[in-house]
């Protein structure tokens, strides 16, 4: 024999591990497998912003010429998502500031997944409003 229940431990696990992420008929339909359903229009899309730019801003003072439109459904690899478009000009060290940057933010169930610094033509045709909030960030 020889086998110990350590190594069938080691075996059975990702194989037991594996179940738990398979659909369940009887479940609400997901919004990642099956692109018929319609995506929920993301509520908070401003305060989720704000909180992923303070993580993602080296220096979240010193924003300016910020803009953001509202979200509208895009498709995204084959699949109909909400996306916001952002713009802003961040300090650099030296105190000076570069060009806007254009980033395309997506959302799927309605939660913030994911930004896109190359934004093709998901920000094509949008319309920007002030987005102060980004510009009165702090430490």
């Amino acid at each position: 024999m020889g086998i110990s229940a350590r190594a069938v431990a080691i075996v059975l696990l990702p194989l037991t591990l594996a179940g738990c992420f398979g659909s369940d008929d009887n479940g609400p339909p997901s919004f990642m497998e099956d692109s018929s359903v319609p995506q929920p229009f993301p509520g908070n899309y401003r305060s989720e912003l704000l909180a992923f730019m303070r993580t993602y801003l080296n220096d979240p003072v010193g924003v300016r010429n910020a803009m953001l439109a509202d979200p509208v459904q895009r498709t995204v690899g084959g699949r109909v998502r909400y996306v916001t478009c952002m713009r802003y000009s961040e300090q650099q060290p030296d105190g000076s500031y570069q060009d806007p940057r254009e980033h395309a933010v997506l959302f799927i169930n309605g939660r913030l997944d994911r930004m896109l610094q190359k934004t093709g033509d998901l920000c094509t045709g949008i319309n920007y409003a002030p987005f102060t909030e980004l510009e009165q960030m702090s430490r």
